[in-house]
């Protein structure tokens, strides 16, 4: 049978409640650890996704500011050059006209 030193140095046998009380000590151990170690995932998922949430809003407010951007862009093209601008309209709508068309 296994033995184990008590702490005056000499050796008394182990029982069976010395072991189960061990094994019992070591599935607290255990459910503590594992409740632990599901806290810390909760916890890093909450910040990742507070994380992506940010990210995600500030790609969609550069690419607002983007859109606008071109859009002011494509107005001055418009009131610089009307004519150019009708022509380039004209040719677009031909083009898709035809793509689209059924033959």
């Amino acid at each position: 049978m296994a033995q184990k030193t008590t702490a005056s140095g000499s050796n008394a046998e182990v029982t069976i409640d010395d072991l189960s009380n061990q094994i019992a000590t070591l599935k607290n151990d255990l459910a503590s650890l594992t409740q632990t170690l599901g806290n810390y995932g909760k916890s890093k998922q909450a910040e990742l996704t507070e994380t992506a949430r940010a990210t995600a809003h500030d790609l969609a407010e550069t690419g607002r500011a983007r859109a606008v951007h071109t859009q002011e862009q494509a107005e001055d093209f418009v009131r610089t050059q009307p004519a150019t601008a009708l022509g380039i309209a004209a040719g677009l709508g031909f083009l898709i006209g035809m793509m689209t068309a059924r033959k």
